[in-house]
């Protein structure tokens, strides 16, 4: 076992680089009338940072007299700067605290120059996790910072703050494409699509703002500006009213395919989008939806469609901007609080609006059903209007959706049984053994179509790896 004395090994560098004996190199950094002069070691300065070593050894190949004291010029740089980074990097210290009237990003610049990573790396995790304000109000400075330094806008947690700023339209292509193609972007889409505009006309000054002006050629050169940009609007997001509105003045920008399968989308429901790779909607964050280990925002948006019968019969449904009318309070886990029929009633009983979610053992396949009336312990059948049971294949797109048909054998209630729709459309439940039913683990369960207008899967009989029981709450 091996013991780490790092503290005291800083502080004896430290002490090092402020002793005026043993140095082997002098570091000229400002300009007039602000020049300082610091003494280091080339040793030290060559293993910690790959631009002095490359200095230093350039320098080193012009028959240099090594009897010579070794001087650079760092023009450029502040000595205040220069002076934190020197410390840095004898010691590996730097304090946050003793620097907080620095411009951060200024010194990140730095860093990056002398191919400190470590440093680097530091830097922009604090202004990303701490200075969102200072970010916003500094937008150029940190715009012109993230090009030099991998791209600092691409680890930006809310860079829809970058598009609140009056000088979003200075960032360069390659910043703006950056942001626009992220999942996590909290903007609507109709509002990044006009934020892209914004940017374009920026771009090109003399192009008046009203597209009804625009020749043919002007349509031209907007699209060839924001050729890059155009792929990565999510325009399937957009409602009907957003895209007659603020997209179809631009049509000639689109492709004619594209445009077409677009208006198709909100005259024709029964239209099938023509490409496989349409991006689904941005996940806008919402604190508080839900709760879940089986599902992801984009089906609980979809569920809550279903359940409002809003764009129920639309193929572009689950492309449309998220949906988020309800909460959905967990009422049981199977992971944590068992697979039985008795936890079920103890737990779901008399509570109305409630969504199944199940998680087909050995797959990636989900089944559920909506029951919009109450859970018994007994009772047989009940009736209900609005039930639905449903399926997602492997993704998305690749769901059933499947309404009750028989109204009045739409739910069944029994002391064998967890959530039941129809008789076995979909349904969980328990054989008998040692004359325990409620207490056994589901063993039974059956998905076949009967009483609901569609078989939700393939294979009757299925195992469980999870299932949740939510009720809605409409916010």
């Amino acid at each position: 076992m091996s013991t780490q004395f790092f503290l005291k090994l800083s502080q004896n560098f430290i002490e090092l680089l402020e002793d005026d004996e043993y140095y082997d190199i002098t570091i000229e950094v400002g300009e007039d009338p602000y020049v300082k002069i610091f003494r280091a070691h080339m040793s030290i300065l060559c293993y910690r940072s790959s631009y002095f070593r490359e200095i230093i050894a350039s320098k080193n190949k012009k028959n240099r007299n090594y009897n010579d004291l070794f001087h650079i010029k760092l023009q450029s740089i502040s000595p205040e700067i220069f002076q934190i980074i020197l410390k840095y990097i004898y010691g590996g210290i730097f304090s946050l605290n003793e620097n907080i009237t620095l411009q951060p990003t200024k010194i990140s610049e730095v860093a990056e120059l002398f191919q400190l990573q470590e440093l680097v790396d530091h830097l922009q995790k604090h202004i990303i996790e701490n200075k969102p304000e200072w970010t916003k109000e500094h937008f150029e400075l940190t715009n012109q910072t993230s090009i030099q330094s991998n791209n600092l806008l691409d680890n930006v947690n809310s860079p829809e703050n970058i598009f609140n700023s009056p000088e979003f339209v200075s960032l360069p292509e390659e910043s703006l494409v950056s942001i626009i193609k992220r999942d996590d972007l909290q903007m609507k889409e109709s509002e990044v699509w006009k934020c892209v505009l914004k940017w374009g006309l920026e771009q090109n000054p003399t192009l008046n703002p009203d597209p009804d002006t625009w020749s043919d050629n002007d349509f031209n050169v907007m699209k060839n500006t924001l050729q890059n940009c155009l792929p990565l609007i999510r325009f399937f997001s957009l409602s009907s009213k957003e895209f007659f509105r603020d997209v179809d003045p631009y049509k000639k920008l689109l492709s004619h395919q594209l445009y077409k399968d677009l208006l198709n989308s909100y005259i024709d429901s029964e239209s099938e989008p023509n490409d496989d790779n349409i991006s689904l909607p941005k996940s806008i964050k919402i604190d508080g939806i839900i709760d879940s280990k089986i599902v992801n925002l984009n089906i609980i948006s979809m569920i809550s469609r279903w359940v409002d019968k809003v764009d129920v019969n639309n193929n572009f449904s689950y492309l449309r901007e998220m949906y988020f009318p309800y909460k959905f309070k967990l009422l049981l886990r199977g992971s944590q609080d068992g697979f039985t029929p008795i936890k079920f009633h103890e737990l779901c009983d008399d509570k109305p609006n409630t969504i199944i979610f199940i998680k087909v053992k050995g797959s990636e396949e989900i089944l559920g059903g909506y029951n919009p009336s109450i859970w018994k312990y007994y009772g047989d059948w009940t009736q209900s209007l609005d039930s639905f049971i449903f399926s997602f294949k492997d993704n998305i797109k690749n769901s059933t959706l499947s309404y009750v048909k028989n109204t009045d054998k739409a739910l069944y209630f029994s002391d064998l049984c967890g959530p039941s729709f129809g008789s076995s459309d979909l349904k969980l439940s328990v054989t008998i053994r040692y004359g325990v039913k409620s207490s056994n683990p589901y063993d039974l369960n059956i998905c076949k179509q009967e009483y609901y207008e569609k078989k939700i899967r393939d294979d009757n009989k299925f195992y469980i790896e999870d299932y949740e029981v939510f009720q809605l709450i409409r916010r």
